[in-house]
């Protein structure tokens, strides 16, 4: 599945907010257009906000714009994923490397594309050796191939699982109010041939208390030294039912997304998002015209909550490092 694709110094990206009705792509020529796909979520996800936030820095240097005043434009687009800033940075350093030569920047972005395809393959198979029987796994969001460069975090572990026959059925919460596991996850599962079945948020804890699931794993956004992970709202909640039925919870991540400059996820900035992804769909109004709306689009699922992390370079087990470490 071709998302992201760079071609002639012009970055094509499939529009995310179309799926699954629709496939249509946006093209972006400038950064600013780079800039506006990830605010208005034309690419989502933390890895891929990343990888398009570098092809948009390569674009910066093959325009001759002001690189600095890029870096800010993209680092400004959405606050809560650090794999951005992580991007943005590296691509700094390639600068200095290189003395502002172009074809390095296209090169360093189109490597950080790679690795990104070839970590979720590690961090799958490291996620899959976690079960020794088959499994039903719930997800949250859509942490897939739409989220990454390719492949997935947490629908990496997923597919890995599938490949090895030691997957039963995949539970995707829709997750509203944008609903990126009813549309992306539902989309990449389906086109995979994986079993699954879509349900609203509210059900998790029904299905748990049945013993229909054995694991929940999801994908993160910022992970503080902690172990405190911000991910799509609604995270939190399925990580405290989790507890409560003795259900391990496991986040897929690579190691960019983790921000051992903070202590604890306390410092981790969260995206507040507009009022009308939560008072619309497809248009119409569903929320009264005078009814304000709080629309939080992440938060903060502490890391004593957390059975482990899946990574491209192993498996993380808490106990995971304190403040006062």
């Amino acid at each position: 599945m071709e998302h992201i694709l760079w071609k002639n110094d012009e970055l094509i990206l499939m529009d995310q907010r179309k799926l699954p009705g629709e496939t249509a792509f946006v093209t972006c020529k400038t950064p600013d257009d780079v800039a506006a796909a990830i605010r208005n979520m034309v690419v989502r996800g933390a890895p891929a906000i990343g990888i398009t936030a570098a092809y948009g820095l390569a674009m910066s240097a093959i325009l001759k714009r002001d690189f600095d005043a890029d870096c800010q434009l993209l680092l400004d687009s959405r606050p809560t994923a650090v794999n951005l800033r992580w991007a943005v940075e590296r691509m700094r350093d390639c600068r200095n490397k290189n003395h502002g030569k172009s074809d390095f920047f296209v090169a360093e972005a189109i490597e950080i594309h790679r690795e990104d395809i070839e970590m979720n393959r590690r961090m799958g198979e490291f996620g899959a050796s976690l079960f020794s029987k088959p499994v039903t796994i719930l997800t949250h969001c859509n942490a897939g191939a739409l989220a990454t460069g390719g492949y997935g975090t947490a629908l990496g572990v997923i597919r890995s699982l599938f490949n090895h026959g030691k997957l039963k059925e995949v539970f995707a919460d829709e997750t509203r109010p944008y609903l990126q596991g009813a549309r992306l996850t539902a989309f990449e599962l389906a086109k995979a041939g994986i079993p699954h079945r879509v349900i609203t948020d509210n059900s998790a804890g029904y299905f748990m208390a049945k013993g229909e699931i054995d694991a929940v794993i999801t994908g993160a956004d910022r992970v503080a030294a902690n172990g405190d992970t911000a991910n799509k709202i609604g995270t939190m909640m399925l990580a405290v039912l989790a507890r409560h039925f003795e259900i391990p919870f496991y986040i897929a991540a690579p190691w960019s997304t983790f921000d051992l400059s903070l202590a604890s996820g306390v410092g981790i900035p969260i995206e507040e998002r507009g009022r009308d992804e939560v008072a619309f769909i497809n248009g119409k109004s569903i929320v009264p015209d005078n009814s304000p709306v709080a629309h939080i689009g992440f938060d903060v699922t502490p890391g004593n909550l957390i059975s482990g992390f899946v990574t491209e370079k192993g498996i993380l087990h808490p106990p995971f490092r304190t403040d006062s470490d």
